[in-house]
């Protein structure tokens, strides 16, 4: 495996005796043992997790830059969580910032397999506007409200369709009855389209492994070729499974559970989601329901754009309570290379369904003509 060792920084809560608080750190997420019992002298040098600089910060914190062996980590993408973070986010006083990824290993896990070009040629969309997506909710329709809705949204040119995350195999529209019922739906807009533009319709993947497979197998026979994956929920082992064993299909992750831990958003969702194969990432939206602030949402789509040698960009998927209205806001942040998804102002809109998605896909394509070239 490369030499190279994987850089990692933490934030400790307290800059008071940082250099052995970091030490303790790096024992902790390397070989959980006293250095001193070590007897290996390969293992020291070579596996021993590295202090490499310690930042004291003017709010009393401290960033401890940490070089972890990539050897610990082997091909699995768990394990490079276990080994980033595993014990030691036990403890109350420590989260981590940011991570960089030595490019052969980078490699073994493979990144998006289609990025933002890919992802802007399956829906027939070239580089001059941001693209459009929506979900289908609420839990607890049937599948023929969820196909009508979904034939709705397809006509009026939302360009990714995607369950709700929080749909698996409920009994009110079971996974198979709920892909059966809006797949054909959107490819019916589909061929009635007159603009080179195609809607994707991406269901939510849900289980273990197994099932999952199974979930992508049955998707696939009807025609579908992308989905909705939350790597927190399933296991970022099993999403990069997922990425791997299906390099034709592409993957929207979404955040859920990934803001219950001690790990940076940007670094979580912008770098680590991107590195194990989401070709976009969804990411709660400053202004929404969620408090994450302006600058946090623009460290997390900043790092699932930035160059990285061998690892297609990802798109940025700002959401969480966005609006039609704010639509120009968000483009002028964020800019093309974007995904807009907005869901419950749409449908709030109700019998207007189909006016108020008309004017999301319209209100996105002047924005992004509004962008300096």
């Amino acid at each position: 495996m490369e030499s190279q060792p994987i850089e990692v920084t933490y934030r400790l809560q307290s800059g008071s005796h940082a250099a052995a608080r970091a030490q303790v750190l790096a024992l902790e997420q390397s070989i959980e043992m006293p250095a001193e019992a070590v007897t290996d002298a390969r293992v020291l040098h070579e596996v021993v997790a590295r202090v490499d600089d310690i930042d004291t910060q003017a709010d009393g914190s401290a960033l401890a830059r940490l070089a972890l062996s990539a050897e610990s980590v082997g091909t699995d993408a768990g394990q490079l969580m276990n080994m980033l973070f595993g014990n030691s986010s036990l403890h109350s006083d420590v989260e981590v910032v940011d991570i960089r990824v030595p490019d052969a290993l980078a490699r073994v896990f493979g990144g998006p397999n289609h990025g933002i070009a890919g992802v802007r040629a399956r829906v027939g969309a070239g580089s001059s506007r941001p693209l459009t997506c929506t979900a289908l909710k609420p839990i607890g329709a049937t599948p023929a409200a969820l196909s009508a809705m979904s034939r709705t949204f397809a006509r009026a040119g939302i360009d990714l369709i995607k369950d709700d995350h929080g749909w698996a195999d409920q009994a009110s529209a079971p996974f198979e009855a709920r892909v059966a019922a809006c797949q054909p739906a959107v490819e019916e807009a589909n061929a009635a389209r007159r603009d080179g533009g195609r809607s994707l319709y991406l269901p939510s993947l849900f289980g273990h492994h197994g099932q999952m497979q199974r979930q992508i197998e049955i998707a696939r026979r009807h025609g579908v070729q992308a989905f909705l994956v939350a790597p927190m929920n399933c296991g970022v082992a099993t999403f990069n499974a997922l990425a791997r064993e299906h390099r034709d299909c592409l993957f929207m992750a979404h955040p859920a559970l990934a803001g219950s831990g001690k790990l940076a958003p940007p670094m979580l969702l912008g770098t680590l989601f991107r590195l194990f194969g989401a070709d976009a990432v969804i990411f709660p939206n400053h202004g929404g329901r969620f408090a994450y602030a302006p600058a946090l949402c623009h460290a997390i789509a900043h790092n699932a754009r930035a160059a990285w040698s061998g690892i297609r960009p990802a798109l940025p998927v700002p959401a969480g309570g966005m609006s039609v209205e704010r639509v120009p806001e968000i483009v002028r942040e964020y800019g093309r290379d974007t995904v807009l998804l907005i869901g419950g102002s749409l449908l709030i809109a109700r019998e207007r369904l189909a006016e108020r998605a008309q004017a999301f896909v319209e209100a996105v394509h002047q924005a992004g003509q509004e962008q300096p070239a």
